[in-house]
Formats: structure tokens, C-alpha cells, sequence
């Protein structure tokens, strides 16, 4: 079996009292491309600043490439690309310039180096600024020029955090090709609060939350999901309940609201058959009124909010170990 690209075992670290990372433990394959995901205050950019040799870890072990992240951080830092969530440029240097000033220091060789940069720029769609001061530049753009230095030296690893911080839609919608682009080449980690990029990009899913994981899971998984329906009835509530209860087409129902003669309910089916045109047609020979009647399938927003609100109150949370907590489903497009 291949040697992970990123192998991070029991990794904890304390500042002082507060403990920004728990015991935590996961792996990248190479050529992945992972979401690494959490609320603010997680534990994301600890994890990553101690992948990247920024900072000590207080306890466990971190490996980059089979390189220990502590003891052979040298070796490390030969072998990964980092985008920190606040790009650090010196204002008083042009693009080309800058560029060419870290390709120095990433050891690319000179008779590589300029058709590498030219490479960087192009990719990462900053041609029209390589010859402005950097002080003069936007966010978007200083992001933009961060994550062209990352790719300098043809990294097989790279750590992204928020790259897509301060872009506007379309600099969004190029950087996150760019980045689709690099999976299968390279292994890439990226942070992100925006949900939407990591369901476009990434292939798996590690949610953090109170320096813990509390979910690991590729999107295939998290797609695959079975979905549930929400039904509402305007009938008796109680003979409703007892009504979708003894359907045997539903393996759950789930009584969510009543609101005057109206009940609310979830449901879930058997065999993951859609159950809706035998239930509606059941439902109005009762002479009910149908209101609802609804597919929720799961998705990464929803999936989140349960994760990060209730994931870390159960029994497995308080074991620190990675879980898949059970969540409610959001309507179908």
C-alpha cells in the first residue's frame, strides 16, 4: 500500500489552557483532494500550520510525504505548497519580482525558473498584474499571487487555506478549476467555509469542530445517502401518525410539527423505493387534505450544521472519534 501524503496520528496541541486540537487523527492518499472543513475556533488552521512545520504540535505525530512533520521539517517543506489564509507579500515588490525571489528560495533550478513562473501566472490568471507593486494589489489578487508562490516548485502536496478568500464569482468559479485541475497530480487539502466550493471540487469530506474530527466521508458517500420525504396532512393528527405508521412501504415516520389541524411528518422509505404517488393516492382516499409531500436528500450544508451542532454531544464525539451522525435532509432541486 502507498505511503500516505498525509498522515496525521493523535496530533493534539494546547495553547496554555485552551486545547485547539484534540487527538486527532486522519490520512490523505496521493492524489486526493480533501475538504477540511469546521466553525470558526475549530482547530483547521492549527492542524495546517502544524502540517506546514509553522508550529509545534503538544503532542502526537504528523507526516508529509513520510517526512516527519518535527524532526525532518526541511524535508517537508521541500515537499508542499502553502496558501495561509492571510497571504504574506512584500508590498514593496513587484509580482514577476516576488516570484522570481521565491522560486530562488524553492530551489528551481535557473533554466526552469522562468518558464515555471510563466506557468504559475498563466494558471493562476494573474498576467495582467505581474508587473504591479504588490502593495498596490487587491485581495483577491494578493490570493491569487500566494497561490501561484505555492505551486512554484511543483509540490506534490498542497495545503490550501481559504483560497478563495476576498475573490469575487468569477475569480471563485477560475481559481476552484484551477485547483479541480490539480487533483490527481497532486494532493491537495483545502480549508474553506464556503460549502459550495468544497461540493465542487473535493472528493472527500473531514469536518472538524471543537479540535476533534467529527466526520470523515468522501462525497460519493455523503451523495449516496438515503433521502427522506416530508409529508403534511391536514387530517386528525393522531389517526395520520397511526396512518403512515402502518404503511409498509415506510420504514421510519418521524412527527416533526402539528400547527392547528395540520401534522408534519418525516418519513423514510423500505428498499429506498419512492413512496410518494402510493402515499399521496392513500392519503387522499382518506379524504385528507395534502398539502406536502416532498424528496429532502442530504446534503453537505446540512450535513455541517447537524455535524458541527449535535456530533460533538454524542457517545463516539466524546471518544474523539470520527462518527457519521445521522441528519436531517434538505429539498431536492
Amino acid at each position: 500500500m502507498a505511503t500516505p501524503a498525509i498522515n496525521v496520528q493523535n496530533l493534539t496541541k494546547r495553547y496554555g489552557s485552551v486545547l485547539a486540537v484534540d487527538d486527532v487523527t486522519f490520512q490523505v492518499q496521493p492524489g486526493e483532494l480533501v475538504g477540511f472543513l469546521g466553525p470558526n475556533g475549530a482547530g483547521k488552521s492549527t492542524c495546517m500550520r502544524i502540517l506546514t512545520t509553522w508550529l509545534p504540535a503538544s503532542s502526537g505525530y504528523a507526516w508529509i510525504a513520510g517526512f516527519d512533520v518535527m524532526y525532518e521539517s526541511m524535508e517537508v517543506r521541500r515537499r508542499i505548497g502553502y496558501l495561509p489564509e492571510s497571504v504574506p507579500l512584500y508590498g514593496e515588490m513587484r509580482v514577476h519580482e516576488y516570484l522570481q525571489y521565491r522560486a530562488k528560495l524553492k530551489g528551481v533550478e535557473r533554466a526552469q525558473r522562468n518558464a515555471r513562473i510563466a506557468h504559475c501566472v498563466e494558471k493562476c490568471r494573474i498576467k495582467e498584474v505581474q508587473n504591479r507593486l504588490l502593495s498596490t494589489l487587491s485581495k483577491g489578487y494578493r490570493q491569487r499571487v500566494g497561490l501561484a508562490d505555492a505551486l512554484l516548485a511543483d509540490p506534490p502536496i498542497l495545503i490550501l487555506d481559504e483560497p478563495t478568500s476576498g475573490l469575487d464569482p468569477v475569480q471563485i468559479n477560475e481559481t476552484l478549476s484551477t485547483i479541480r485541475e490539480l487533483g490527481g497530480q497532486h494532493t491537495v487539502l483545502l480549508s474553506t467555509h464556503i460549502l459550495t466550493e468544497v461540493e465542487k471540487v473535493c472528493e472527500r469530506v473531514i469536518i472538524i469542530d471543537k479540535g476533534r474530527i467529527r466526520l470523515d466521508e468522501t462525497m460519493k458517500a455523503i451523495e449516496s445517502r438515503e433521502p427522506s420525504y416530508w409529508i403534511e396532512v391536514r387530517g386528525p393528527a393522531d389517526a395520520v401518525l397511526q396512518f403512515l405508521r402502518e404503511q409498509p412501504e415506510l420504514a421510519s415516520v418521524e412527527e416533526k410539527a402539528r400547527h392547528g389541524e395540520f401534522i408534519e411528518c418525516e418519513v423514510r422509505s423500505r428498499d429506498r423505493k419512492d413512496p410518494r404517488e402510493s402515499l399521496a393516492a392513500k392519503i387522499l382516499a382518506r379524504q385528507w387534505g395534502l398539502r406536502r409531500l416532498e424528496l429532502r436528500r442530504v446534503n453537505l450544508d446540512t450535513l455541517f450544521n447537524e455535524v458541527v451542532r449535535q456530533g460533538y454531544s454524542t457517545p463516539a464525539a466524546a471518544n474523539g472519534t470520527p462518527e457519521t451522525v445521522e441528519v436531517a435532509a434538505t429539498p431536492a432541486v
